[in-house]
């Protein structure tokens, strides 16, 4: 998990796959551990509204290219939040955690 951004109205989280942990199991047991995160996903929480919305698949790839597209163009502070508030959009969950 990495905080990719922090401010008063948004928090942005990348959540990666688990590595696979070979140390520790069973020398009988030739299967590995299954992960509990398969793919990528961002986390967009809204602090305004107190909803989240996870994004994986093909809607993290989409936010990927915007993550990089803003690494190229270092938009403003209100260009980013403006993105955010579309995907924040989304967002139907309520935050319960965090």
């Amino acid at each position: 998990m990495q905080m990719l951004y922090d401010s008063d109205s948004f928090v942005v989280v990348h959540m990666l796959p688990d590595a696979v942990e070979q140390q520790g199991a069973p020398l009988h047991d030739t299967a590995p551990p299954a992960p509990q995160l398969a793919r990528h996903g961002f986390e967009i929480v809204d602090k305004r509204s107190g909803k989240e919305v996870y994004l994986d698949g093909s809607w993290a790839e989409m936010f990927q290219q915007q993550i990089l597209a803003w690494q190229r163009d270092t938009p403003t502070q209100e260009e980013v939040e403006d993105a955010l508030d579309r995907y924040a959009g989304l967002a139907q969950n309520p935050v319960v955690v965090h």
